[in-house]
């Protein structure tokens, strides 16, 4: 293996780290040293151990690729690589800096480092936590023993044998995390300024995140060329001599032919089901006329044998899935109150792809499920579940609760908060359930038939379930997708009959149906198909879905993830001139390459080589290639014509003029001949056809003529800008003002406007000769004087503030922090927060509206309206708000010590990697 990190002369020949794992070293009495990656880590561990340990944390990764050029060493700097942080001409080789936020804790774990007698780097099992702890190494250089100490729960009994067992780094693991971070650093840094260039500036590709939001945008193109179809057929009530109980039935034959259903027809609405039986409404309603006096029988019942087996315990991507299904988290807080959960000594490693439990974890799953429930639903042997997902980790055991003896949601119900204890509560019945009995009843299929008056042969059909012993349902019930589909442990009784019984129909009535186009993906349904399709690794599915999001490529409306008109522009650049990275098979294949890696069959430095600079022609893994990275970026960037890739066909109008979605720099517009509108952001693209389009265009930006002012003879108009309504004249040059906040374009007045026109109004001047204006900025009213301003209560103080008043305002002392400001009334009120049990309300505030419970806030998102917001989305927010921590305020730089003789400035500590 070829040398990994760029370095310094010094830094070459300084002294090597302590091998990890080593145990000579020189003598040392100080306390045995633990590094882990978060305080609540350490805090928990340190809990767990006697004297003589002391636990500190690195507080994440202390160093990383250079983030922007005043990353970049000063002995670096001009380098043709420095740009990307990676020596491509040279193995590839890292450029690996201490950040600057990051060079307090490096300076006060060397410092504690100095004084230990052993470290032991106890960073996460993971590839992410192995590369941090090899990095640590690096870093830090210790000349004490190093020990790597791997575990995957914080108890004290797994603290114990993660001592008693170290292990060396594995530069396996190591290798591949390497490698993905390097393919991340090209791919970003390679394919983002074309997009910059071609579509918008400020976006970003990346190898994951790209795909995702392909997978998105090609369900939205789905669903615009849908086009809803209509079928009918007849329902009905019958009641038998046999059994009082009513029995419901659908028509699902007429004379021998299957009844059409949605599952017939195409997106485009055709029929496409063969020789099926469509029914419209008025045939539906003449055959429920036809069949009022059939005399109907039970032609047929089925019973079958019904069985249900439990669901494997949770790994990563199926936690996200369900807790988005029962707890209503995304994945981001999910994984934000897992990593709470873990920390503190609660749950099982929550990074992990394997369904796997340890012998002593199905020891305690069944007895706890014996105990609770009854031995006849725990069965005889353990129950071991086979992982299908691509890509399967084995080595990491399922997310489970932590210890030899689970505790059950009850005895940690005092120590968690109401997410946390949510959270282990569904991560504990899963665990018990998957070591339970099966779900055992019958299933039964009815058909009922007879002839209506002129003949013709008619079929209804009903079905049902009974669950005789409940089994693991007893314990858990997983959700669905489908807001619509049937739970698992829901029962669905029919009448006892049997085949000639005769039956009256007590009631018939024609029901219309129409196809409903493919569903949007929630954040539970991508997590499920990006593990189907072997994109991507679980761990990161959370951070890719926040990005796709924080970039603006996708909105959320309700639970539903809604790409945006940028990722359409985004995606049909890269489908059309980059094909292989957005390609599912390319992409999955590239996990199992860094699989190989990982296991050290595959050369990082080999596989990398190919993927930037190319290698032989043909095919790889099913994808033409077409050259590598470099090579592919830079002949096709003269090819991309920007215009073409940023329109988005809508169809065309009445007069045979095509009307188009474009992607301009501030955003995207429809345009139908030299018309043109900006779309709404709350619109989505599958509802923006032809005829809304030429509706936007009826009124282009909201533009209305408000008259004339009788001082100047120039319009006044009523426009939406960017940066929000304002009215402005015709005059050259113009006056413009912000609408207030209580105003709007469609309703602003001409007598209003004028008003606003005379902002910002001078009020006079000062003794001292500085003139006092009152204005309305960014951030409210105020008056100012030179360089000093203060705010004002309202708007209207704006109009009426006197000299004399400003000048007692901007007397009194600056208020420090936040001015506390009378709370004007709510736009809305919500309800009580079920996390909190304080009320919420919707505030407008200084940049949109904003849901509170009076401790934290959180802004509405795009496609969040104040009229539509539900209790249930207000308290998501504000529990993901609560789960990033409070703000933190950016600091001046402090000034860094002068770098000792034999280190490096530049933070890039660490020497060549030993071969191994």
């Amino acid at each position: 293996m070829p040398p990994r990190t760029t370095s310094t002369a010094a830094d070459r020949t300084a002294s090597p780290p302590a091998r990890a794992g080593a145990n000579g070293g020189p003598a040392a009495t100080g306390p045995r040293l633990v590094i882990v990656e978060s305080p609540a880590k350490a805090r928990t561990i340190a809990g767990y151990l006697g004297p003589g340990w002391l636990v500190e944390s690195s507080i994440g990764h202390i160093r990383d690729l250079p983030r922007n050029a005043s990353d970049v060493p000063a002995s670096h700097k001009g380098q043709p690589w420095a740009r990307l942080g990676v020596d491509v001409d040279h193995g590839f080789q890292p450029l690996y800096v201490v950040t600057p936020d990051k060079k307090p804790q490096v300076a006060k774990l060397r410092q504690l480092v100095k004084d230990a007698a052993e470290l032991y780097l106890a960073t996460d099992e993971d590839r992410e936590g192995e590369a941090i702890a090899w990095h640590l190494l690096q870093t830090l250089r210790p000349r004490v023993p190093v020990k790597r100490m791997v575990f995957h729960e914080i108890t004290p009994q797994a603290i114990q044998r993660a001592i008693d067992n170290p292990r060396d780094i594995d530069e396996h693991l190591v290798d591949a995390q390497e490698t993905r971070r390097i393919l991340d650093r090209l791919y970003g840094y390679e394919v983002s300024p074309v997009l910059w260039k071609k579509v918008m500036p400020k976006l970003s590709a990346g190898r994951v995140q790209s795909v995702a939001t392909r997978i998105l945008v090609e369900r939205e193109r789905a669903r615009m060329r849908f086009r809803s179809a209509s079928y009918w057929d007849v329902e009905g009530i019958f009641v038998g001599d046999r059994d009082p109980t009513p029995l419901p039935a659908t028509l699902v034959a007429l004379e021998g032919r299957r009844l059409a259903t949605g599952r017939d027809f195409d997106d485009g609405g055709r029929l496409t089901g063969a020789d099926v039986a469509l029914l419209d409404e008025a045939a539906a309603r003449s055959l429920v006329d036809r069949l009022a006096d059939t005399s109907f029988t039970v032609r047929t019942v089925e019973d079958k044998p019904y069985r249900r087996s439990p669901y494997p315990p949770f790994m990563t991507s199926s936690l996200q899935q369900e807790a988005g299904r029962k707890l209503r988290f995304d994945a981001r807080r999910t994984m934000q109150v897992a990593q709470r959960l873990y920390e503190n000594g609660y749950i099982t490693y929550m990074r992990t792809d394997s369904t796997n439990l340890s012998e002593a974890a199905l020891t305690a799953a069944r007895e706890q499920a014996r105990q609770l429930y009854g031995p006849e639903y725990v069965p005889q042997r353990p129950r071991t579940y086979a992982k299908k997902v691509k890509n399967a980790q084995e080595a990491h055991e399922a997310i489970r609760p932590a210890g030899d003896h689970f505790r059950t949601p009850g005895e940690v119900r005092q120590g968690l908060d109401n997410d946390g204890y949510r959270l282990y509560e569904l991560i504990w019945q899963r665990t018990v359930a998957s070591q339970m009995a099966d779900a055992t009843g019958t299933s039964a299929t009815v058909r009922v038939g007879g002839r209506s008056s002129v003949g013709e042969d008619v079929e209804l059909g009903a079905s049902g379930k009974v669950i005789t012993f409940p089994g693991f349902l007893r314990a858990y019930v997983e959700g669905a997708d489908d807001p619509d589909a049937e739970l698992e442990d829901r029962e669905r009784r029919l009448p006892a009959v049997r085949v000639g019984d005769p039956l009256t129909a007590r009631e018939l009535h024609p029901r219309g149906h129409t196809t409903s186009p493919p569903p949007r993906y929630t954040e539970a349904s991508l997590v499920k198909t990006l593990e189907e399709l072997g994109i991507g690794r679980p761990s990161t599915y959370a951070s890719i879905i926040g990005t796709i999001q924080d970039r603006g490529y996708v909105w959320k409306k309700g639970a539903a993830l809604v790409p945006s008109f940028v990722a359409f522009a985004v995606v049909a650049l890269l489908e059309d001139h980059f094909t292989r990275l957005v390609d599912y098979r390319f992409t999955s294949a590239v996990e199992d390459d860094l699989d190989a890696i990982a296991g050290g069959v595959t050369q990082s430095v080999d596989w990398l080589t190919r993927f930037y600079f190319g290698g032989e022609g043909g095919q790889e893994n099913g994808v033409a290639r077409s050259g590598g990275l470099k090579r592919m970026v830079n002949e096709r960037l003269a090819d991309i014509d920007a215009r073409e890739v940023n329109s988005i066909p809508l169809g065309v109008a009445a007069d045979g003029e095509p009307v188009v979605v474009r992607v301009g720099r501030y955003g995207p517009y429809v345009q139908h001949g030299a018309q043109r509108a900006s779309v709404p952001d709350s619109l989505p693209p599958d509802e923006l056809g032809v005829d809304r389009a030429m509706e936007l265009l009826a009124a282009p930006n909201g533009e209305r003529v408000l008259g004339t002012d009788p001082a100047t003879g120039a319009q006044v108009i009523a426009r939406m800008g960017r940066y929000g309504p304002y009215v402005t004249t015709t005059e050259d040059p113009p006056r413009t003002s912000s609408l207030l906040r209580a105003m709007s374009p469609g309703t602003v007045t001409l007598d209003e406007a004028l008003r606003l026109l005379t902002l910002p109004r001078t009020l006079g001047v000062a003794p001292d000769g500085e003139e006092v204006t009152a204005q309305n900025g960014r951030y409210g009213p105020y008056v100012k004087k030179g360089g000093e301003s203060r705010s004002l209560e309202s708007e209207e103080q704006l109009f009426t503030i006197t000299l004399d008043q400003a000048l007692a305002l901007l007397a009194q002392p600056k208020p420090r922090g936040r001015r506390t400001a009378a709370v004007p009334p709510p736009l809305r009120e919500l309800g009580e927060d079920p996390a909190t049990g304080r009320p919420m309300v919707v505030q407008e505030g200084r940049f949109g509206p904003y849901v509170t419970d009076g401790e934290t806030n959180a802004s509405l998102r795009k496609g969040d309206g104040v009229e539509d917001l539900t209790a249930e989305r207000a308290a998501d927010l504000l529990a993901e708000r609560r789960a990033r921590g409070p703000v933190t305020r950016r600091r001046a730089p402090t000034r860094a010590a002068a770098p000792r003789k034999g280190r490096s400035a530049a933070g890039s500590s660490g020497g060549p990697r030993r071969t191994g």
